[in-house]
């Protein structure tokens, strides 16, 4: 583990052991996702669906960090929806940590992040209101662990915000906001981390403080990482990569 005073910026490291033993943390065969169409005009209008996702066949295996690119609407922020349970399937079979996320209801999903899924956002997504530690410590407050503001103190203290702590996000750069979403993703010790463009709003040298400090998460803990990313430096240092274009899996590029 880190002490309070390290901070990990060292991203290359070699893959987890455990990449190479037990079973897929995530599994998708035939993942679909539609939407009822909106608008006027055009293909999406009169209850047409819109399809985002088009048939993924994925897996995440344990210990592992997958990136996923694609440009701009590919579907690969659907992806991270679809995997975390924050959307339903239409389609095909997502199973995480094996439940299959087709059919268990909001409950099932829901207790599926707050005990096994970790999600980073691109824009932070901190509540305004409340403190880094009060961020930090929030799903495991929504867990019933009773000691949550403690472990999240020690987790923002392994991200190199211990002096921070009592401070909101308008008093917080955008590294250190990104810091403190990381520590929350973190605080339940997830299985599976979820990251969506998480250097988007950060300058690059920022950005690569963060990352540092994510990947050294994801390896000290043994977790597995979808990263969605467009830089392409940034998805070289995972163990694989999967190009996602027109909400299809195109190429995958890695053991």
């Amino acid at each position: 583990m880190f002490s309070k005073t390290e901070r990990a910026d060292t991203v290359d490291r070699p893959p987890s052991p455990d990449a190479e033993k037990g079973a897929p943390v995530a599994v998708l065969s035939g993942a679909r996702l539609s939407y009822p169409g909106i608008g006027d005009g055009g293909p999406e209008a009169n209850g047409a669906e819109v399809d985002v996702l088009r048939g993924i066949d994925m897996e995440i295996g344990a210990g592992e960090i997958v990136a996923a690119t694609g440009p701009s609407g590919s579907g690969k922020s659907s992806l991270i929806a679809v995997i975390g349970g924050l959307e339903r399937p239409t389609g095909g079979e997502v199973k995480v940590l094996d439940i299959d996320l087709t059919t268990a209801g909001e409950a099932a999903r829901t207790d599926l992040r707050r005990r096994n899924i970790g999600i980073v956002f691109q824009s932070f997504h901190l509540v305004p209101a409340m403190s880094a530690l009060q961020n930090a410590s929030l799903p495991l407050m929504l867990a019933g662990n009773f000691e949550a503001e403690s472990e999240a103190a020690k987790m923002l203290a392994r991200v190199g915000l211990s002096h921070r702590l009592n401070h909101r996000p308008s008093a917080l750069s955008g590294g250190e906001q990104q810091r403190v979403a990381i520590a929350r993703a973190f605080a339940a010790e997830p299985r599976l981390v979820l990251a969506d463009e998480p250097t988007g709003n950060l300058d690059q040298a920022t950005g690569d403080e963060v990352v540092g400090v994510m990947f050294d998460l994801v390896r000290e803990t043994g977790a597995s990482m979808l990263l969605v990313t467009h830089d392409e430096s940034l998805a070289a240092r995972c163990d694989r990569t999967i190009a996602i274009d027109n909400g299809k899996v195109r190429d995958t590029v890695g053991s």
